[in-house]
């Protein structure tokens, strides 16, 4: 379950949670029947209902990058968003932007392939700059080479990189926020965990050689 407590239907009494509910969920209560069309449990929804001002603030957020206003190609967004779930692990937001992706004109090589980028043949040069922008962006917490900086420009505008940066860093605090309060696909223990050794361990080295 989420680390968070859910809210349920009968306890929204925001205009905007109530929206959203019913957009998602139809007349169901979230909390006791789950599930999205889109095969998420729906734990983002109930959770961030908690706070209703920040639930607007994301709706807004999403409207703004899907609206008429954007400079920025959907296909270099969805690369940006993709590639900042996958670097960060987290499953719900790599999952949702796979969707989106292809929904955008993404081929499914190219949805595939985000996770190996610097070896993959199917990106255009324009795409690849993107990508290799996204990996400073979030790997590098925002420590972007002059060259591969230059490169960018070479492709967008000052208006593009501005909107390719405000949703890539966005999408980067997502993930780490679905992550930190479980929510989603990435409600799930840690795997990386101390593995039992086996009753013939003596202490010795992974050579075999004793302590």
């Amino acid at each position: 379950m989420p680390r968070l407590r859910q809210v349920p239907r009968e306890e929204v009494t925001d205009p905007l949670v109530q929206s959203v509910y019913t957009s998602l969920f139809g007349d169901r209560d979230p909390v006791a029947h789950p599930g999205t069309e889109m095969g998420t449990p729906g734990h983002w929804w109930t959770v961030l209902a908690l706070t209703p001002h920040i639930l607007e603030h994301f709706v807004l957020c999403s409207r703004m990058y899907l609206g008429p206003k954007m400079h920025l190609d959907a296909q270099l967004r969805e690369l940006g968003q993709l590639r900042a779930g996958w670097l960060n692990g987290c499953q719900f937001v790599y999952s949702q932007h796979c969707k989106m992706g292809r929904n955008a004109g993404l081929t499914e090589e190219q949805v595939q392939a985000v996770k190996e980028w610097p070896v993959a043949t199917c990106f255009d040069p324009c795409q690849q700059a993107v990508l290799a922008y996204a990996d400073c962006l979030i790997s590098q917490r925002g420590r972007v080479p002059d060259g591969i900086f230059a490169r960018l420009k070479s492709f967008l505008s000052d208006e593009e990189i501005v909107e390719l940066t405000y949703i890539t860093c966005s999408y980067d605090g997502y993930a780490v926020l679905t992550r930190a309060l479980r929510l989603e696909f990435d409600d799930r223990d840690d795997p990386v965990v101390e593995v039992a050794a086996t009753e013939r361990y003596d202490g010795a080295d992974f050579m075999g050689r004793p302590r």
